[in-house]
C-alpha cells in the first residue's frame, strides 16, 4: 500500500558549512518548504529541422518560518547570509523507512534571499531562497533523536502530559 506524506512529515535541517560539530539544526516554526529542480533545454533550428537537448540543471530550496529570537537554526541561516557562507541542507522525511532510517536529500546551498515580513497583527514571517551548489543527493539518515522528533511534532511549548501541579516539570514519555 502506498502511504501519502503529510507536510508535517518533511522538515528541513541546516548546518553552516564551517560547523565542526555533528549536530544539524532544525529550523523552528517552519510553515512551508519546497525543493525545486529545473532543467533548461537547448532548442536550435537547423536546415534539417529543429533539434532539442538537455541544458543546465538547477535546484533550490525555499523555506518559510515564523521568526524566533533564540532559535539556533534560524540564527544559522541569518549568519550564513551575513558572512556569505554556504550551508548544508537536509530535506528529511521524519517517518522511518523499511531500513529503520530517514529518507533524505542533501545539498550545499547559499542564501540568495532572506525576507522578513512583519504584519501589524501576527507573527513575523521569514522567507528564504537557497540555491543549491551543484546538485542534491538522496540517501538515508540515521534515526533522529526521538526527543527532537517529539519537539518537531508537538505544539509549541508542549512537552507531554501534565498531572496537577506539574506545570513546570517535564514528564518523560515512553
Amino acid at each position: 500500500m502506498v502511504n501519502l506524506l503529510n507536510g508535517k512529515d518533511e522538515v528541513f535541517i541546516v548546518q553552516p558549512i564551517s560547523a565542526t560539530d555533528q549536530k544539524g539544526l532544525f529550523i523552528a516554526f517552519q510553515t512551508e518548504g519546497s525543493h525545486t529542480k529545473e532543467q533548461d533545454s537547448l532548442d536550435e533550428s537547423t536546415k534539417s529541422g529543429r533539434i532539442v537537448g538537455y541544458g543546465t540543471k538547477s535546484e533550490s530550496f525555499e523555506l518559510s518560518f515564523y521568526a524566533a529570537d533564540d532559535d539556533p537554526g534560524q540564527k544559522a541561516i541569518e549568519a550564513a547570509f551575513d558572512k556569505e557562507e554556504a550551508v548544508q541542507v537536509w530535506k528529511v522525511n521524519l517517518n522511518l523507512n523499511a531500513n529503520g532510517k530517514h529518507d533524505a536529500e542533501y545539498g550545499h546551498a547559499i542564501i540568495e534571499s532572506l525576507e522578513k515580513s512583519a504584519p501589524q497583527d501576527g507573527f513575523i514571517e521569514v522567507s528564504t531562497t537557497l540555491p543549491v551548489l551543484g546538485k542534491t543527493f538522496k540517501d538515508e539518515l540515521e534515526p533522529l533523536d526521538p526527543e527532537l522528533i517529539a519537539q518537531i511534532r508537538s505544539a509549541a511549548g508542549a512537552d507531554g502530559f501534565k498531572q496537577f501541579g506539574e506545570l513546570n516539570k517535564k514528564v518523560e514519555t515512553p
